[in-house]
């Protein structure tokens, strides 16, 4: 069954309104069967259908920098195929719901036929003709598509899109399995509602990259990247809600991308990032929290297995791409000068770090089976909901505030922050050269006041006092200067957990106990 046309209308642009979420497992075809018995939709008459989609863009990636993707669909076998051409311009970019303009038309062939989107923003785009001229195939997609239609009782329907294949650009391809869940009638909230239902019984990973931004990176380069923080644009003249929905959005995206990438990559910065995006997270809802006194965030505890296990790996990258090696060799070239007993050590550190990573290896199996649980999606899911109910769209009526009442908030915000500063100034300053139990609890203390400041101010710069940038900065070098001391007692941990020989252990405790006399910078 071929895809929902959207009416090309001079009057009104039409809109393609829908949620993507990945389907995370080793084996999508066993998805695909455990999505097809879920009580949703194990009553309903599935199609299927082969889709092969080319997306075109000028050298320069002139359609890609707007947030607009021309693709040519063909449906279907080769011997009989149907030719759809469609153009798709920016949705929100930051949720796993999308709101955006979509044009779709049949063609004649493989080949575009511009001048059928004279009823769409193309004309306005490319008023020289350059951008035509200029137009050239990027990547393709290539999946099997097995599609439902699900009427609800409150008048909506869906049409429930479950891809599985693969993105080949520049020689490389990236697997495919995901679903689409697209409004045909009705509200947009059906769509989170049946969202839930799914995932009820179905691991589901909320993703707000498109097919066309994950063809683009992939003929960018061959490795998956991070996804790094890119704190939006917010000012103080936006209400509340709207400042806090960007944000913890964007933070959110940080968290739920990486995830996503991690599936099918074993590049630690992926699990850094992830951790990044969720700390940045909590840190900014901290700071809201109170401003926002009648939204409270949705329960959380089903995702505690997974947050652990991305810190326990987390700690194992650290200590053996990071923390030891340098050790290591430093240990290895004292030893022969002063023993020689180099070869010793050296075997010693061969074994240790092959026991540390296939410790991670473990562990990495682990955050990716923890993504297969229904209860984490659903979670993730039911977070990603909250916020899109926070603003916009989809949002609860709220009456709209007074310039003053507006300033009073913002007001209220900026005070929080600077007592934050104020008391990370204060715990500091107490814990200076105190080496005791209580010291050490201050010193954890510290770094989390640290990554809280640091993370807020960084998501919020826009609408804080500027002097806030120092203790941002300040935040910053206590943060990764205790991280490194943290990393370096974990390491000790984990030598002794791991395998480690007493000599090893012995060594590292030494240097912990050295760095520790100097952990803190001068009040």
């Amino acid at each position: 069954m071929a895809r929902r046309s959207s009416t090309v209308s001079a009057s009104a642009a039409p809109t393609e309104i829908e949620i993507k979420l990945a389907l995370p497992g080793a084996d999508p075809q066993a998805v695909a069967a455990a999505l097809a018995a879920s009580p949703v939709l194990a009553r309903r008459k599935a199609q299927h259908q082969t889709v092969f989609s080319q997306y075109f863009d000028t050298p320069d990636q002139a359609l890609r920098r707007q947030r607009v993707a021309l693709r040519l669909r063909r449906l279907g076998s080769v011997e009989q195929p149907q030719w759809l051409q469609t153009l798709k311009t920016a949705g929100q970019g930051d949720s796993a719901l999308s709101v955006r303009g979509e044009w779709e038309m049949p063609v004649p062939g493989p080949a575009l036929a511009l001048a059928l989107l004279q009823d769409s923003p193309w004309p306005h785009m490319d008023a020289n003709g350059a951008l035509s001229a200029a137009l050239q195939p990027c990547f393709v997609t290539e999946f099997e598509r097995t599609t439902w239609l699900v009427r609800q009782r409150d008048g909506s329907q869906i049409e429930v899109a479950l891809d599985i294949g693969t993105i080949t650009a520049a020689g490389r391809s990236w697997p495919l399995c995901e679903l689409e869940l697209e409004l045909l009638a009705g509200p947009p909230v059906a769509l989170l509602a049946l969202a839930g239902r799914i995932a009820r019984t179905v691991a589901v990973l909320p993703l707000a990259a498109s097919k066309a931004e994950r063809g683009f990176a992939l003929q960018q380069s061959a490795t998956v990247a991070p996804v790094l923080a890119q704190p939006p644009k917010i000012s103080d003249t936006d209400p509340l809600r709207t400042i806090a929905r960007r944000v913890l959005g964007e933070a959110f995206l940080q968290f739920t991308a990486n995830l996503y990438r991690l599936q099918t990559s074993d590049a630690p910065e992926l699990i850094h990032q992830a951790r990044v995006g969720w700390r940045r997270f909590r840190s900014v809802w901290r700071m809201l929290r109170p401003l926002l006194p009648r939204v409270e965030l949705p329960p959380l505890q089903a995702l505690r297995p997974l947050l652990d296990g991305l810190g326990a790996l987390r700690d194992l990258d650290v200590a053996r791409t990071d923390t030891l090696p340098p050790l290591a060799q430093a240990y290895i070239r004292y030893s022969q000068h002063e023993a020689g007993i180099a070869a010793d050590i050296a075997q010693q550190w061969q074994q240790l770090h092959t026991a540390l990573s296939q410790a991670a290896s473990q562990e990495r199996a682990a955050v990716r089976a923890a993504l297969t649980q229904p209860a984490v999606g659903a979670a993730l899911l039911a977070l990603s909901h909250w916020l899109e109910m926070l603003d916009g769209p989809l949002a609860a009526t709220v009456s709209p505030l007074s310039a003053k009442a507006q300033g009073r908030n913002i007001q209220s915000l900026r005070r929080r922050a600077l007592r934050l500063a104020k008391r990370l100034d204060c715990t500091l300053h107490q814990c200076q050269h105190d080496h005791s139990p209580e010291g050490t609890e201050r010193q954890h203390q510290v770094r989390i006041l640290a990554k809280c400041l640091r993370y807020s101010v960084q998501a919020l710069a826009p609408v804080l006092p500027k002097r806030l940038q120092q203790h941002h900065r300040t935040a910053q070098q206590l943060q990764e200067r205790l991280g490194a001391a943290r990393d370096l007692l974990q390491a000790c941990h984990l030598v002794a957990r791991w395998g480690g020989s007493p000599l090893w252990r012995a060594f590292l405790q030494g240097v912990a106990a050295a760095r520790a006399l100097d952990d803190l910078p001068p009040p």
